[in-house]
C-alpha cells in the first residue's frame, strides 16, 4: 500500500485524473460543436478564411491530435485484446477507460479544429484550447517522471506505459509550442483565392493563372528531406484533390528535364559520334541518349544495387528468426535487434525503389522528349524523294509509338545486370541453407531464363510485323481522314473502310501471335519459381540434405524474391528486342537522304544585281530516272523584274518554282539567289492557329504594314464577317474558310514577309476574276512593283504585265521574252493565248461591247459591285454560318473534350463484358484464386511437413514430401496457364470489336464531325489509345484482380497465425484508400493532360511534313523547331509530374506496410514460446517480407488502370458519333435507271448548318431542267456549295424538299442518291494506290472501259508513258502528279461512272486555259444529254450554260439563260461579264 503522499505516485489515479481531464475535453468540444451548428446565420456567413492569416502548423496539428487518437485506439486494442486477457486488475480497468476516453477526445478535437476552426478564419486557437494542451503537457511529465522514478525503484512497469507517456510528452510539447509561440504563419494550401470578393486579390489571382505555368518544378528547390520523401509534391496532388487540375496548375520542368536544356547536350554527343564514320547507328544513337541521362541513370543503378542488397536481408534472418520462435535465443532481446533489422532492411529497400523508379522515369521523359525533337527536325530537311517513301502516317508513327518505346525502355534498362546480381546473392544465400543444392537451384534458374530466348525472338519477330501493319493501317487512316469529304460526296467511305478492316485484319493476325506467345511466356515465368523450388528440394532429398522448416522457408523467400527479376526477364527480353525494333526504324528515318544543301549558291543581300540566275542547269525529283524533269535551264533575272510562268498542264512550271528554291535535287548546272525569298504554293498551306498568327508568321506585329497587306489581299470584307476577325481559329487545314480565303491569307503572309523574291505558284486560279485582278494590281503590280517576283499563272490576261515570259513544255523552257515578241515568234505560246480568245469568241461582243462601255464609266465603281465569285472549299459560308456559332460555341475547333472526374464504372463493364458477354472473366479470376490457394497450400505442406531443426522426427518421409508438393506446384502452374490463355484471348477479342465499332462510327459520321475535329485527334485514338487497349488494358485489369488476390491470401496467411494482425491492418489499410483516394484526381487528371497536350505534337508535325517547303522557303525553320520543343515539353510535364506523385503515394503505402511487417514481427516474438507452431510462424513472416511489395503493388496497379483506361474512355466517345441517315433503305429504293432524265426540282429549300444557327439558304424554288446545263454565281457566302452540299446530304434540309426526276432525295438511302450523282470537287483528291484504284475504287469497271475514261480526258498518252500502265504507282496525295493531272483524274472517274447529273464545283480552277478548253469539249461531247450543274470563277466555264443562277445571301436574285440576262444591262450577271471581260482586255501593264 502507499502512504502519505505516496498515494499520488499511484498510476490508477494518474490514469483516472488523465481520463476525467479527457472526458471533461470530449463535453466542452460536444457542446461546441453543438451550439455552433445551430447558431443562426452561420450558414452565411462570408467565408473569408482566405484573407485571414492561417494559425501557425494548422496542419501539423491537425496530423497529430488524429494520430495521438489512432495511436490511443491501437493501445487500446492491444490492452483489451492481449496484453490484459489473462484477468483485469482495477489498474487495467482504469488504464483502458483512460486510454477509449483518449481517443474519443482528440478524434473529436480533431474534427473540431477541421470543421469549425477551419472556417473561422482565426489567427489563433482559441483560449480554451490553449489551455487544454498547457494541463495536456504538465500531466504527460508529471506521468513520464514517475514512470522514470517507479523504474529507478524496480518496481515493474508495463513497457506500453513507458512508450504511451513519452510520445504524449513529445506531442505535448508540439501543442504548447503551436499554442503559445504567438507567431503566424501563412497556410497556402487553404487559400482558396478565387472566393475572394477583394477585386485586387481576382486581378491577381488571374495574371497568376495567365502565368501559371511559369513557376519551375518545386523538384529543383526541394530539401534532401523532401526529396526523400517526395514531399515536393504535395502542393500539386493538393491543388488536385481541390479541383480539376489544367496544364497551367501543372509546373514547368526543370533546365536539365526540360528538352531546351537535354537536347543540346544530345545533340553534340550524336554529332561527335557520327563524324567518325558513315550516318548514325542504333549503337551511337543508343550510347547519346544514355550520355544525355547519364547521371540519373547512374543514381538510378545505385538504387537498384542497394534495393538488391536489402531485400535479401529478409531471407537470409528468417531461419534465424524461425530458431529463435523455437527457443534458441543466443542474446537478451535478441527478439527486438531482428526485429528491428528486418524493419531497417525495409525501410531501406523501400526508399531505393521509389527513387529507382523515380530516376527511370525522368530518363525515359528526358528520351522521349528529345527524340520527339530529333525526329521532327529530320522531317523539317527531309528531300521530297525521301519523303515518298515514307508517307506522313508512317513518320508520325516515328514520334508516337517508336519515341514512346524507347523512352519505356528505361524502366528496364538496369533489369538486366539486376537480374545477375540477384541471382549471385540468391544462390550464395541458397548455398548457405541449402549447400551443394544450390548447384541444382543455379541450374534450374539458368534453364528457365534459357527457355525464354526463343520466345523472346518469337515476340521480337511478330512485334516487328505488328509494327509494321499498323503503320501501314495508320498511313491508310490519316489519307481517308483527309479526304473524307470526297468519299462521303462519291459514296465510297464504306468501300475505304473496308480497306481499314482488312488491314486490320493483318495486324489483328500478328497480333494474336504476339499475344499468345507472351501468354506462354507469362505461364513459364509464373510457374519458374515453382519449378526451382521443385529442383531443388527434390535435389536435397536426393542428396540426403535434411530439410528443416527454417532454412526451406529462407530458400522460399529468395525463390520468392527470385520471382521478382524471373517475372520481369520476359518482359524486359522483349522490351530490349521492341526497343531495339524501334531504334533501327529511327534509325533508318535518321539516315533518309536530306535536301541537297548546295544545290543553290546564295549571294549576300544586295551585292549583285541578278536576283535569280540558272546556269546549265539539269534537275530530277527521282534521281534514278534517267530522264530529267527540267532540263537544259539558262534563265537570268535581274533584281525587280516581273517574270510569268506559262505552259500546259505537267509541263514543270511548279518544278521550275521549286528548284529556283532548292527544293529539286540537282544533277548539274548552277543556281544562284541573291536576297531573301517568300513563296506562295499553288495548294494553300495554312497554320491551324489565329489568322493573324498565319500572316505574320513569326515576325513582329506592325500595324500599318499589316493593315496594307490586308488591303491589298482583299480580306478585311472577310475579317468583319468572321465572328473573331483576324483571331478567328483556322481549323485544321483551314477547313473553316474557302479556298479563295486561304490563298489570299497565303498571299498576305508572303507580302507581309517584306523579301526580296517572291515566287506565286498560280494563286490566282482559286479566287474570281475580280478578286484575280484585284490581287494582281494591289499585289504584284502595288505592293511588289520594286521587288523581283517570278509568277506561275494560267490566265494570259496577266502575262502582258511580265517584263519576262517563260513559255515551258516538257521541263524546257521552250520560249521566252516579252510578250508581244514571243506571240510572233513560236507555236506554243500562241496555242495558249488562241485557247483563251476561243473561250471568249463565246462571248456575243456585240452585245457585252455596250455593256463594257457603260462598264468602263463605272470603272470606279468596279471595287464597290465586288461579285466576288470566291471559290468556297469544304464549308462554304463559314463566314455567314460563323456569325452566329459565336453565341453558342465560338471558334469551330473546340479545345479536345476531356472527361472530368473518375471514370465511370460503366466503362469497366463495358470493357470487360464487350468480350463473350464478359463469361471469361469468372472463370479467368477462379484460375487465379486456385492458383494462389495451391501455391500457398503447397509451402504450408512444407513449413508443416518439416521439423524445425535437425533433432526433432519430421512428420511426414521424403519421398511423400515431395510427391504432395510436385503435385500442388503442378496443379498451380496449370491454373496460370489456363488464366494466361483466356486472358489474352478475352484481350484480342475486346481490341477488335472496340476498334471496329469505334472506326464504323467514324466512317459513318456526318461531315461537320469531320470539320471541328482536327485528324489528330481521331489518329491519336486510331494508333496510341489502340495500342494500349491491344497490348495492355485488359493485362493491366488482370494484374490488379491477380494482386488483390495475392494480398488477401498474405493477409490469411499472417493472421491464421496471430489474427490480432487484424488490429493494426485494418486502420492501415483504411490509410492507404484514403491515400489512394486523395491521389486518384491528381494523377487521373495529369493522365488525361498526357493525352490532350499529345494531340498537339502530332499535329504540328504532321502540318510542318505538309508544309515543309513553304517553311523552308521564308527560312522559318528554327522557330518551327522551338514550337515544337515547347509543345514537347508541354506534354512531358504532366508526365513528369505524374511519376512524382506515382512514387509520393507509393513511398507512403511502404511506410504503412513496413510499419504494419513491424507489428506482426512484434506480436510474433511476444508470443510465449510453444504456443505456435515455429515453422508456420516463419511462413506467414515469408509472406509479410512481400507484403509492401504486394500492398503497394495493388494500389500501383490500381492507378496504373486508372490511367490507362482513360484510353478506353476516348475510345469508347467515338462509338457514340450521332450518325448520318441510313446509306440504303430497302422500301425507297430507285430503279437501276434513275434518274433517267435529270430534273432536279428544288422546293422552297431552307439550309441551316445547326439549329442554333441561322439560316444559309431561306426559301429557294427553282428548277434545274433535265439534260440542260446550269450555271450557278454569286459572291462569296450567297450559298452555292450549300446547294451543292444539300443535293448530296452532306447538309439536311432544315424545311422544303429537292426533288430528282419526281423522287423526294430525303427519303433515299445516302448511297442510293451518292452513288447515282457525279462530282468533280474543288480540289482535286488522288489516293496512295494504283491509276486504276484511283479511277475505279470499287472495281466495277474493266481495263477497257478505264483506258477509254482516260483518253476521254486526254491522259492516256500520260499514263502509257508511265512503266505500271494502269499500275503505275499513286503516291500519298497524288504527289508525283501536278495538281491540273489530279483534277484530269477526277474528270476521269466521272467519265466511267456515266450519271444523269453531273456536278461541277469549280472544276476547272487549277489547269490552264488550253486544257479547260478540252475539258469543257470533253464535258460537252460525252455530257449532251446529261444535267450539268456548274459552280464557276471563270465567266467563260457559264456562258454556254442554258440556265444560269446567281444567287445573293442564301436567296435567288436572277434565274434565266444567259443571253436573256446579258440583254438586260443593268443585270447582275451582265455587270460581272463586263466586268471581266474588261479585266481581259487590259494588259496590266506597267
Amino acid at each position: 500500500m502507499y502512504s502519505g503522499t505516496d498515494f499520488l505516485m499511484k498510476p490508477v489515479l494518474l490514469r483516472g485524473f488523465s481520463g476525467s481531464l479527457h472526458l471533461l475535453l470530449l463535453f466542452v468540444l460536444f457542446i461546441k460543436l453543438v451550439c455552433n451548428k445551430f447558431k443562426v446565420g452561420h450558414s452565411e456567413r462570408p467565408k473569408e478564411r482566405f484573407k485571414n492569416i492561417r494559425c501557425l502548423y494548422y496542419k501539423q496539428a491537425q496530423i497529430c491530435c488524429s494520430g495521438v487518437s489512432v495511436f490511443s485506439l491501437v493501445l487500446c486494442l492491444l490492452n483489451y485484446f492481449y496484453w490484459d486477457r489473462n484477468g483485469w486488475s482495477d489498474e487495467g480497468l482504469v488504464t483502458l477507460l483512460d486510454l477509449a476516453l483518449r481517443t474519443l477526445a482528440w478524434g473529436t478535437l480533431c474534427v473540431y479544429l477541421r470543421t469549425q476552426l477551419f472556417n473561422s478564419g482565426e489567427s489563433k486557437y482559441p483560449f480554451l484550447l490553449r489551455v487544454w494542451w498547457g494541463f495536456y503537457f504538465c500531466i504527460s511529465c508529471y506521468c513520464l517522471v514517475i514512470d522514470i522514478i517507479l523504474y529507478r525503484e524496480h518496481v515493474s512497469l508495463p513497457v506500453q506505459n513507458l512508450v504511451s507517456d513519452v510520445v504524449s510528452v513529445i506531442l505535448g510539447l508540439f501543442f504548447c509550442y503551436v499554442g503559445f509561440s504567438g507567431k503566424e504563419g501563412e497556410d497556402t494550401l487553404l487559400e482558396e483565392p478565387l472566393l475572394n470578393g477583394d477585386s485586387n486579390t481576382r486581378n491577381e489571382v488571374e495574371s497568376n493563372k495567365s502565368k501559371g505555368s511559369e513557376n519551375v518544378t518545386p523538384y529543383l528547390n526541394a530539401g534532401f528531406f523532401s526529396i526523400l520523401t517526395f514531399s515536393w509534391m504535395g502542393p500539386l496532388i493538393a491543388i488536385g484533390n481541390k479541383k480539376t487540375l489544367d496544364l497551367e496548375d501543372v509546373p514547368q520542368l526543370g533546365p536539365s528535364d526540360s528538352v531546351f536544356g537535354a537536347f543540346p547536350t544530345f545533340k553534340n554527343k550524336l554529332e561527335a559520334e557520327c563524324d567518325t564514320s558513315n550516318g548514325v547507328t542504333t549503337l551511337k544513337l543508343a550510347k547519346s541518349l544514355i550520355y544525355s541521362a547519364w547521371k540519373e541513370i547512374l543514381l538510378a543503378g545505385l538504387n537498384v544495387l542497394t534495393f538488391s542488397l536489402a531485400s535479401y536481408v529478409g531471407p537470409y534472418l528468417i531461419e534465424t528468426f524461425v530458431q529463435y520462435l523455437n527457443g534458441r535465443r543466443q542474446y537478451k532481446n535478441e527478439g527486438y535487434v531482428l526485429v528491428s533489422v528486418f524493419f531497417a532492411a525495409k525501410l531501406v529497400e523501400c526508399i531505393s525503389q521509389r527513387h529507382w523508379f523515380f530516376r527511370v522515369a525522368q530518363v525515359g521523359i528526358r528520351v522521349r522528349s528529345v527524340l520527339i525533337a530529333l525526329i521532327y527536325n529530320k522531317g523539317l530537311t527531309l528531300s521530297c524523294q525521301s519523303k515518298q517513301g515514307h508517307t506522313s502516317g508512317e513518320i508520325i508513327n516515328f514520334m508516337t509509338v517508336d519515341a514512346d518505346r524507347v523512352a519505356d525502355f528505361s524502366g528496364y534498362i538496369h533489369e538486366t545486370w539486376m537480374i545477375l546480381v540477384q541471382v549471385v546473392i540468391a544462390m550464395l544465400l541458397l548455398y548457405k541453407n541449402l549447400g551443394l543444392a544450390s548447384i541444382a537451384a543455379l541450374v534450374a534458374t539458368i534453364l528457365v531464363m534459357l527457355a525464354n530466348v526463343p520466345l523472346g525472338r518469337l515476340q521480337e519477330k511478330f512485334q516487328d510485323k505488328l509494327m509494321e501493319s499498323k503503320d501501314k493501317r495508320m498511313k491508310a487512316t490519316s489519307e481517308i481522314l483527309r479526304n473524307m469529304r470526297i468519299l462521303k460526296l462519291q459514296g465510297w467511305e464504306m468501300k475505304f473502310l473496308s480497306k481499314i478492316m482488312e488491314l486490320r485484319g493483318t495486324e489483328a493476325r500478328w497480333l494474336k501471335k504476339f499475344l499468345y506467345t507472351s501468354a506462354f511466356t507469362t505461364f513459364v515465368f509464373w510457374g519458374a519459381p515453382t519449378f526451382v523450388s521443385v529442383v531443388t528440394f527434390g535435389s536435397c532429398v536426393l542428396m540426403g540434405i535434411p530439410l528443416e522448416s527454417g532454412k526451406i522457408l529462407s530458400a522460399l523467400a529468395t525463390f520468392r524474391i527470385l520471382q521478382e527479376p524471373i517475372y520481369s526477364l520476359p518482359d524486359t527480353i522483349s522490351m530490349i528486342a521492341q526497343t531495339k525494333v524501334s531504334l533501327d526504324r529511327i534509325v533508318s528515318f535518321l539516315c533518309l537522304d536530306d535536301l541537297q544543301s548546295d544545290v543553290i549558291e546564295r549571294l549576300p543581300r544586295g551585292s549583285s544585281d541578278t536576283a535569280i540566275e540558272i546556269i546549265d542547269g539539269n534537275f530530277g525529283w527521282d534521281l534514278s530516272s534517267s530522264s530529267a524533269t527540267l532540263k537544259d535551264l539558262n534563265l537570268k533575272v535581274q533584281q525587280g523584274m516581273r517574270v510569268a510562268v506559262c505552259g500546259t498542264v505537267g509541263s514543270g512550271k511548279s518544278s521550275l518554282l521549286s528548284c529556283i528554291l532548292g527544293e529539286v535535287p540537282k544533277i548539274s548546272g548552277t543556281v544562284k539567289l541573291c536576297g531573301t525569298k517568300a513563296y506562295v504554293a499553288q495548294s494553300p498551306w495554312i497554320q491551324s492557329g489565329k489568322i493573324e498568327e498565319n500572316i505574320l508568321f513569326g515576325m513582329e506585329m506592325e500595324r500599318n504594314k499589316y493593315e496594307k497587306v490586308l488591303e491589298a489581299c482583299s480580306l478585311k470584307k472577310d475579317l468583319e464577317i468572321l465572328p473573331f476577325g483576324d483571331q478567328t481559329v483556322i481549323g485544321e487545314r483551314g477547313i473553316n474558310l474557302s479556298g479563295g480565303q486561304k490563298q489570299r491569307i497565303q498571299i498576305a503572309r508572303a507580302l507581309y514577309q517584306d523579301a526580296d523574291i517572291y515566287l506565286f505558284d498560280d494563286p490566282f486560279s482559286a479566287v474570281d476574276a475580280h478578286t484575280g485582278s484585284h490581287l494582281f494590281k494591289e499585289c504584284l503590280l502595288g505592293l511588289l512593283d520594286s521587288k523581283t517576283v517570278v509568277y506561275v499563272t494560267h490566265q494570259v490576261e496577266f502575262l502582258p504585265a511580265a517584263d519576262l515570259i517563260l513559255v515551258m513544255k516538257d521541263g524546257r523552257i521552250t520560249q521566252s521574252g516579252k510578250y508581244n515578241d514571243i506571240l510572233n515568234s513560236g507555236t506554243g505560246f500562241m496555242e495558249l493565248v488562241g485557247a483563251h480568245k476561243e473561250a471568249f469568241s463565246r462571248l456575243d461582243f456585240t452585245m457585252v461591247g455596250s455593256v463594257s462601255g457603260s462598264m468602263s464609266k463605272e470603272a470606279g465603281n468596279l471595287d464597290s459591285t465586288n461579285w466576288a465569285l470566291e471559290k468556297q472549299e469544304d464549308k462554304d459560308v463559314q463566314n455567314c454560318k460563323e456569325d452566329d456559332v459565336v453565341s453558342s460555341k465560338g471558334q469551330i475547333v473546340q479545345e479536345e473534350e476531356r472527361e472530368k472526374g473518375g471514370v465511370g464504372f460503366s466503362v469497366y463493364w463495358k470493357f470487360i463484358t464487350m468480350a463473350y458477354g464478359g463469361t471469361l472473366v469468372p472463370i479467368i479470376l477462379l484460375a487465379q484464386v486456385f492458383f494462389q490457394t495451391l501455391q500457398i497450400g503447397s509451402n504450408y505442406w512444407m513449413a508443416w511437413a518439416t521439423p524445425v531443426s535437425e533433432d526433432v522426427k519430421p512428420s511426414v518421409d521424403s519421398s511423400s514430401l515431395m510427391i504432395v508438393y510436385v503435385a500442388l506446384a503442378i496443379g498451380s502452374s496449370f491454373c496460370v496457364l489456363v488464366r494466361s490463355m483466356l486472358l489474352r484471348t478475352a484481350g484480342y477479342s475486346t481490341a477488335n470489336q472496340l476498334f471496329s465499332k469505334m472506326h464504323f462510327c467514324i466512317f459513318r459520321a456526318p461531315m461537320s464531325f469531320f470539320d471541328a475535329t482536327p485528324s489528330g485527334r481521331i489518329l491519336s485514338r486510331a494508333s496510341t489509345d489502340q495500342s494500349a487497349v491491344d497490348l495492355s488494358i485488359l493485362n493491366q485489369m488482370g494484374s490488379v484482380a491477380f494482386s488483390i488476390i495475392q494480398l488477401l491470401g498474405i493477409i490469411a496467411v499472417m493472421s491464421q497465425v496471430a489474427w490480432q494482425v487484424f488490429i493494426i491492418f485494418i486502420p492501415v489499410i483504411a490509410t492507404c484508400i484514403w491515400y489512394q483516394q486523395y491521389y486518384i484526381p491528381s494523377a487521373r487528371e495529369l493522365s488525361r493532360l498526357v493525352g490532350v497536350c499529345k494531340a498537339p505534337v502530332i499535329q504540328h508535325f504532321t502540318e510542318t511534313i505538309s508544309g515543309a517547303t513553304t517553311i523552308r522557303s521564308f527560312d522559318e525553320e528554327s522557330r518551327f523547331r522551338d514550337t515544337n520543343m515547347k509543345l514537347a515539353d508541354a506534354n512531358s510535364r504532366p508526365r513528369f509530374n505524374i511519376a512524382g506523385a506515382m512514387q509520393w503515394l507509393c513511398f507512403r503505402l511502404d511506410m504503412l506496410s513496413s510499419i504494419t511487417f513491424a507489428f506482426s514481427l512484434v506480436f510474433l516474438i511476444s508470443i510465449p514460446e510453444g504456443v505456435i507452431d515455429p515453422g508456420i510462424a516463419g511462413l506467414s513472416v515469408t509472406y509479410g517480407l512481400t507484403l509492401n511489395t504486394l500492398q503497394m503493388r495493388v494500389i500501383w496497379f490500381l492507378c496504373q488502370m486508372e490511367n490507362k483506361i482513360i484510353s478506353v474512355e476516348r475510345m469508347f466517345q467515338y462509338t457514340c458519333i450521332p450518325s448520318e441517315p441510313t446509306l440504303v433503305i430497302e422500301e425507297t429504293q430507285p430503279d437501276r435507271s434513275w434518274p433517267s432524265h435529270g430534273e432536279v426540282d428544288f422546293r422552297d429549300l431552307q439550309v441551316r448548318y445547326a439549329p442554333h444557327m441561322p439560316l444559309v439558304l431561306r426559301g429557294l424554288t427553282c428548277t434545274f431542267p433535265g439534260e440542260m446545263k446550269t450555271g450557278i454565281v454569286g459572291r462569296t457566302g450567297s450559298g452555292k456549295s450549300t446547294l451543292i452540299q444539300t443535293l448530296f446530304r452532306i447538309v439536311e434540309p432544315a424545311a422544303g424538299q429537292i426533288m430528282i426526276d419526281g423522287i423526294n432525295i430525303s427519303l433515299l438511302g445516302l448511297h442510293d442518291l451518292r452513288s447515282r450523282l457525279s462530282i468533280i470537287p474543288q480540289d482535286p483528291t488522288m489516293f496512295e494506290g494504283t491509276v486504276r484504284s484511283n479511277l475505279d475504287p470499287l472495281e466495277e469497271y474493266t481495263d477497257e472501259q478505264i483506258w477509254e475514261a482516260l483518253e476521254k480526258c486526254q491522259l492516256g498518252d500520260e499514263v502509257r508513258k508511265k512503266e505500271g500502265k494502269l499500275d503505275s504507282t499513286v503516291n500519298e496525295n497524288g504527289e508525283n502528279w501536278s495538281v491540273g493531272q489530279r483534277q484530269l483524274v477526277c474528270l476521269g472517274r466521272v467519265l466511267l461512272k456515266k450519271s444523269k447529273v453531273l456536278v461541277l464545283d469549280e472544276a476547272t480552277a487549277s489547269v490552264d486555259t488550253a486544257t479547260d478548253n478540252l475539258i469543257q469539249q470533253t464535258l460537252r461531247q460525252h455530257f449532251s444529254n446529261c444535267t450539268v450543274i456548274t459552280i464557276a470563277h471563270r465567266i467563260t466555264s457559264v456562258l454556254d450554260s442554258d440556265m444560269v443562277l446567281l444567287l445573293n445571301n442564301g436567296l435567288i436574285e436572277e434565274h434565266d439563260s444567259p443571253t436573256r440576262l446579258l440583254e438586260n444591262k443593268s443585270s447582275s450577271f451582265a455587270q460581272l461579264v463586263a466586268e471581266y471581260t474588261v479585266r481581259a482586255n487590259s494588259s496590266f501593264g506597267k
